[in-house]
């Protein structure tokens, strides 16, 4: 069970030097290599990485699924786990996956689905009502990997391929701070926008009335904010916005588009 495991980790990242160091840590010593793909920080990130032991690569950003499907690129080893660097591996999950080799029932699947759950700054764990998601991020990269999207950055499994749920969860400190997720926020939608644009999809504009309440009882109720108390409604707000911004977004670029301002 000490023995480093024929798996390659790898993580994209940029300007995260405040993060880096929890996910390589949190596989680091048990994976046979941790490979961190830097899209040009200009902080202490590489540094960072490269003391840990991680082995930095600079490529320049081409969108998020094309960035990790680089990374795939890079690992030696055919079964792969892909980590943000907002993400770490819970001691849990690191024994599980290591039980998984230890007895090769690892390959009872061709993929594994790995619950991700959001963790805030003034915590030490993420909250048993913590809000998560389940994403393929231990697989045979020979029966699936990351999709061509700038946006979205998704596992597309083989057809045929054999997908099964691990226990452990990862951690997702998704958040620095306020200001930095009204920042996230504003980019991402952004870049949203941009995916819709360019396969053709138009929202109504009926949504400019509906996302913003609907999303804030979205976050509020399905995703449990208000277990938070007053810190869920602040998330919620935010997140409504977020929606909102989007379809404001996609609005401002028809009207460019309509009178030739582009």
């Amino acid at each position: 069970m000490t023995d480093r495991l024929p798996l390659s980790a790898f993580i994209i990242a940029k300007d995260e030097a405040d993060r880096i160091a929890r996910p390589i840590e949190s596989v680091i010593g048990w994976v046979d290599e941790v490979i961190v793909i830097d899209s040009g920080s200009t902080d202490e990130t590489v540094a960072v990485a490269e003391g840990l032991g991680a082995r930095v690569i600079r490529n320049d950003w081409p969108g998020y699924g094309p960035q990790k499907r680089f990374g795939e690129d890079q690992c030696r080893n055919d079964w792969l786990l892909n980590l943000d660097a907002d993400e770490e591996v819970t001691p849990e999950l690191a024994e599980e996956i290591r039980s998984k080799f230890a007895d090769a029932s690892y390959q009872a699947a061709d993929g594994w689905r790995i619950m991700i759950r959001d963790m805030y700054a003034h915590e030490t764990a993420p909250a048993p009502w913590a809000y998560g998601y389940h994403q393929i991020r231990l697989y045979d990269q020979r029966k699936g990997r990351f999709s061509t999207s700038i946006v979205h950055d998704t596992v597309r499994p083989e057809e045929g391929a054999k997908i099964a749920n691990l226990t452990g969860i990862m951690a997702h400190r998704s958040i620095r701070s306020l200001d930095f997720q009204v920042g996230k926020y504003n980019r991402y939608s952004g870049m949203q926008v941009e995916d819709m644009r360019t396969r053709g999809r138009k929202l109504p504009k009926s949504r400019l009335l509906t996302e913003f309440p609907v999303g804030f009882l979205k976050a509020y109720f399905v995703r449990r904010y208000r277990k938070y108390g007053w810190w869920g409604f602040i998330l919620s707000i935010n997140y409504a916005h977020a929606r909102f911004l989007r379809v404001a977004k996609a609005y401002e670029a028809e009207l460019l588009e309509k009178t030739g301002k582009e």
